[in-house]
């Protein structure tokens, strides 16, 4: 076993460890949960980097069997490469600054140990998707993961929306999970394995794999909260915010995108799937980001944006670019989780999520101020922060492939995303400039005494802000390109655009997401300064509601799924009672019956019976002294 296969296994194992023994300790274990809780991420953190480093631009494999159905061999093994370290890396990151964080953000909760057990346990839940090497081990994370979010999100039993909120999330992302579990069991069936390398290097026949990778699609969309599965992930704000930040940069959003990537080549081979995946995604896009324009809750603004960003990285992967829709994943990873601390800050400075009540805040708490403008600057795409170099590579591989009818989707799906994803940086560009004009500029509106927040709040936000804003130059070097290429795709297929020239580009289309970029933060701000007392979104008019609503697709699943869900599962209740319990129940009172019967029978017998008894006795014994007195 090589360096690299043991540090694979190294990087979910260590935080599975600490989270079993954070899961033994008593809940008033604060301090050894924390110590715990930290320490395992940092050493994660550590393993990643030297997992990156040790692969050296290579890949690695190994495997051993785990269990055998038939001829069938189920493995346990790791494939590791660049790609998977780097995310590695990011989800190590986004763990420790959460670790780290929640220490002071919960630091009146008495059910922390537990917690920050989960938290542990969801890292190392994702730490498998990223270096797991067979389907069914991939699986056992992806499920895990859905495990925690629902522990996690209804952690605050005082919330009375967190159950529900936990239940929902939960629900959906099964839904999803159903057609995930359908794929993976399609592919290793036929495959006869189902080692992630035998698997992508089996011939599928065409429908086969179309199908494979549709229900593939079903659970990506749940998991990372696309289109029509995307109705979890605004009421998950009932969590705690460091989950928030969790759950939306570095593991159950990003989930979905990775597992894509990791079997990009057979998604090449479908353009029915990725045609899906594009109109999933350019949907999801501009469906996230109008219902971000709306919102008054800090942190839903944020989810529907995560909801919107998640969109371009399926816009990408659908023109065929995974290596635009990793780079979007990682410096979303950072400026993301920032954006969400950042949020945090304010919402544990002013005790409330509304940004009616907020306001003023940029001389109050300038270090969240400045670092939220970092957030919100990589978010919108302002040049030169890590938001705009990723974005910008989406852009410009899907405008590529809409007028030069490249990529394995073909010229349709490309305009679709490039429209959609321009339309998105100026709607992006109008909430992030509304977000902060209402949170930190004019007169504030709240009534606590807002300040920045302690160091074990404010480190984890500086820190994120580094590669917030500083990511987009690891774009320049010369091997990260490589780095994100497709696991798996050892030579470069021609419908396939090129790997090592998609990550910067420099030309004329810089000008229009610039242009839109400036165009959706000007209308906001014009709309501000003519009222700054008044909320920007009021320009949106009777489309509000409609925004605010996200559409009513929500109240829409509710109407067309949830209702008659629940009635036929109270029909069902009602039959199982009347039907099956009453039958039971039937010849249950039924025997009891006749057994009273009989008995109240047997016992009115019983008198007249003994009565006979002794008459015949008596006679028997009159007869006996006759016939010796006659004899």
């Amino acid at each position: 076993m090589t360096a690299a296969i043991v540090l694979g296994w190294l990087l979910p194992a260590v935080p599975f460890g600490v989270a079993l023994a954070g899961l033994l300790l008593p809940q008033r274990s604060r301090a050894v949960a924390a110590g715990l809780g930290i320490a395992g991420a940092a050493a994660s953190l550590v393993v990643a980097v030297i997992l990156l480093a040790t692969l050296d631009g290579a890949a690695a494999e190994g495997s051993a069997l785990w269990v055998e159905f038939g001829g069938l061999e189920v493995t346990a093994g790791v494939r590791l490469d660049p790609t998977a370290a780097l995310v590695a890396i990011a989800v190590a990151v986004v763990a420790l600054a959460v670790q780290v964080y929640s220490v002071g953000y919960l630091d009146d909760d008495d059910r922390y140990a537990p917690y920050a057990a989960q938290i542990s346990l969801f890292t190392a839940a994702m730490l498998l998707v990223v270096v797991a090497g067979d389907l069914l081990l991939l699986l056992v994370g992806w499920e895990v993961m859905g495990i925690c979010s629902y522990l996690l999100i209804a952690h605050d039993r005082r919330l009375p929306e967190a159950p529900a909120a936990a239940v929902k999330a939960f629900l959906v992302t099964r839904v999803g999970d159903v057609g995930f579990l359908l794929g993976i069991a399609v592919l290793g069936f036929t495959a006869g394995s189902f080692r992630i390398s035998e698997v992508l290097a089996h011939d599928f026949h065409g429908t086969t794999l179309t199908v494979a990778c549709l229900l593939l699609l079903a659970g990506v969309a749940g998991k990372s909260a696309q289109f029509p599965l995307h109705t979890w992930l605004p009421d998950a704000m009932a969590g705690p915010t460091p989950i928030s930040a969790l759950i939306h940069a570095a593991t159950m959003v990003a989930a979905g995108i990775y597992a894509v990537t990791r079997l990009y080549p057979l998604f090449v081979q479908s353009p029915a799937a990725l045609t899906v995946l594009g109109v999933m995604g350019a949907v999801t896009l501009l469906l996230g980001a109008l219902a971000a324009t709306a919102q008054d809750d800090i942190k839903r603004v944020l989810a529907w944006s995560t909801v919107s960003q998640i969109g371009y990285m399926a816009g990408a992967l659908a023109v065929g670019s995974p290596a635009a829709a990793l780079f979007h994943l990682l410096s979303h990873a950072a400026f993301k989780a920032l954006l969400f601390l950042a949020a945090g800050c304010v919402i544990h400075a002013t005790g409330t999520n509304s940004m009616s009540a907020m306001g003023g805040l940029r001389r109050r708490m300038p270090v969240t101020f400045w670092c939220t403008v970092i957030g919100l600057g990589a978010l919108a795409g302002v040049p030169p922060l890590a938001g705009f170099w990723s974005k910008d590579g989406i852009l410009a591989v899907a405008e590529r492939a809409a007028l030069d009818g490249v990529g394995p989707a073909g010229a349709p799906v490309g305009w679709l995303v490039w429209i959609s994803g321009l339309v998105g940086v100026a709607v992006t560009a109008w909430y992030a400039t509304r977000l902060l004009l209402r949170a930190f500029a004019g007169a504030y509106r709240g009534n606590a005494t807002p300040h920045d927040p302690p160091a074990l709040l404010r480190w984890p936000v500086l820190v994120l802000a580094v590669p917030s804003a500083l990511f987009g130059a690891v774009a320049f070097a010369g091997p990260f390109a490589g780095w994100l290429r497709p696991p798996g795709i050892t030579e470069h297929p021609p419908n396939l655009l090129p790997l090592d020239e998609e990550l910067i580009h420099f030309g004329p289309q810089l000008v229009y997401p610039v242009a839109l970029l400036l165009l959706g933060a000007g209308l906001a701000w014009w709309r501000w300064r003519r009222d700054p007392a008044a909320d920007p979104a009021t320009a949106l008019g009777p489309l509000r509601p409609a925004f605010d609503r996200a559409f009513w697709l929500d109240e829409l699943q509710h109407t067309l799924v949830v209702r008659p869900v629940t009635a036929l599962a109270r029909l069902g209740r009602r039959g199982d009672e009347v039907l099956v319990d009453g039958a039971v129940e039937g010849v249950g009172r039924g025997s009891g019956a006749l057994g009273d019967s009989l008995g109240t029978l047997h016992r009115s017998g019983l008198p007249r019976a003994a009565t006979a008894v002794l008459a015949g006795a008596l006679l028997i014994g009159l007869a006996a002294v006759l016939i010796g007195v006659g004899g």
